[in-house]
């Protein structure tokens, strides 16, 4: 496994797929996790384009109550075994999360238990690809993995009837 680590993207908001690219190229994986509250209702997302720029699975996860960083190491996990299983073998994971995007390319120490946790369990996963890196990009340019996240929060809130549960 071959970890890249890239600049932070900059400069023209991309609704769209990443560019195209040669054959067997990168495939382009967005995520994104959040919680409404640290902890509270949580969700991800994930949009996966292949390497000739074609959505080819997008998905929302639903994750309970958690906090924010935990559901964007659960955004990366289940990103990952996404394109694993749609036959990604080069992948580009690209996430607003500088903290997640920091620590997987090991610039930043993974201080809190649950979250080394959660990026061992990523790592293991980048070793079922070629190669893998990641990108830091403004949230402004992951639309789409956020619109997911977001949606998988509003289905968390619904369920719990629009009122959360605080032990005390």
């Amino acid at each position: 496994m071959r970890v890249q680590a890239l600049p932070s993207a900059a400069g023209a908001v991309a609704t769209a797929g990443p560019e195209r690219s040669e054959p067997g190229g990168f495939w382009v994986l967005y995520i994104d996790g959040g919680s409404r509250g640290n902890p509270g209702p949580a969700g991800a997302g994930a949009v996966l384009y292949d390497s000739d720029g074609r959505k080819a699975a997008e998905e929302c996860f639903p994750l309970g109550r958690q906090t924010n960083n935990t559901a964007e190491y659960e955004g990366l996990v289940r990103g990952l075994e996404m394109a694993r299983k749609a036959g990604a073998c080069r992948l580009e994971i690209r996430s607003d999360s500088e903290l997640l995007v920091r620590q997987m390319n090991g610039e930043y120490r993974t201080r809190a238990k649950h979250l080394r946790e959660a990026a061992e369990k990523a790592r293991g996963w980048l070793d079922e690809f070629s190669e893998t890196r990641f990108t830091a990009i403004p949230r402004e340019r992951n639309i789409e993995a956020d619109r997911l996240a977001n949606r998988a929060m509003d289905s968390i809130e619904r369920n719990a009837g629009g009122k959360e549960r605080v032990r005390t």
